[in-house]
């Protein structure tokens, strides 16, 4: 197995488990998508990606409705993605995702919790090397052989292809989102979600003490309504461990 599959595993998707947040961030991604390509999601295949990860989360029905109705109005104000880089104790790189519709206020309120975590809010580009920009799809198992459909996608980006317990996942770079989408639903397998992440080229093994320090930083980052995702270089246990 990969790098990607290590990735996921580790962090199953832990820092998701607040439900109210998760509605905050798609409800950003639902008007960055609906300002960018409108509020039909048959011709705006962000649109229909953004509708799937709202179901794979069991957003209600009405919310995503009222969500596409708000950012259709002209007077809603537009969300920016905005990259934060810098380090947490113990050497740890961090790179933060953030929507904002105020960057001052982001600004602020990111480097102060660098500060008063003894971390150091850096330069642009000063970590984001350390991460690969990849894109991932999950769809069901069921009838489909992911060494088999390995081969079949590696044409259309595909990197990393294995199963688990909850379907296939399928890793790629960023920039083949759109091919493997237009290829998956050309073959009508359903997406159940698919995303965006950046997984950290080297990780580092901390102590219990060190990691302490770490996850006082990684809380206060993602308690922020402004961020969207929150991506370190600390090498982090997995759940069977």
């Amino acid at each position: 197995m990969g790098r990607a599959f290590e990735f996921r595993k580790a962090r199953k998707m832990k820092r998701w488990s607040a439900m109210a947040k998760a509605f905050t961030r798609i409800g950003k991604d639902i008007v960055m998508a609906v300002k960018e390509g409108g509020p039909d999601p048959d011709t705006n295949s962000r649109l229909r990606a953004v509708i799937q990860n709202a179901k794979s989360v069991n957003m209600p029905k009405d919310n995503i409705e009222r969500a596409i109705k708000r950012a259709s109005d002209k007077s809603q104000g537009d969300y920016k993605i905005v990259l934060f880089e810098g380090y947490a104790p113990h050497g740890i790189a961090v790179l933060v995702e953030t929507a904002t519709d105020n960057n001052n206020r982001t600004v602020a309120n990111i480097r102060s919790y660098f500060n008063k975590c003894d971390g150091n809010l850096g330069t642009s580009g000063s970590v984001e090397f350390m991460f690969d920009h990849t894109c991932n799809f999950r769809i069901p198992a069921e009838g489909l052989d992911a060494e088999e459909l390995e081969l079949e996608l590696i044409d259309f980006g595909a990197e990393e292809v294995f199963e688990d317990e909850d379907g296939i996942l399928i890793y790629a770079p960023f920039e083949n989102f759109g091919a493997i989408q237009k290829e998956l639903e050309n073959r009508d397998i359903e997406i159940l979600s698919s995303g965006f992440e950046r997984i950290p080229q080297v990780t580092k093994t901390l102590s219990v003490e060190e990691t302490a320090d770490v996850e006082k930083l990684l809380e206060k980052l993602e308690e922020d309504d402004d961020v969207q995702h929150v991506y370190h270089t600390m090498e982090e246990a997995s759940e069977e461990e």
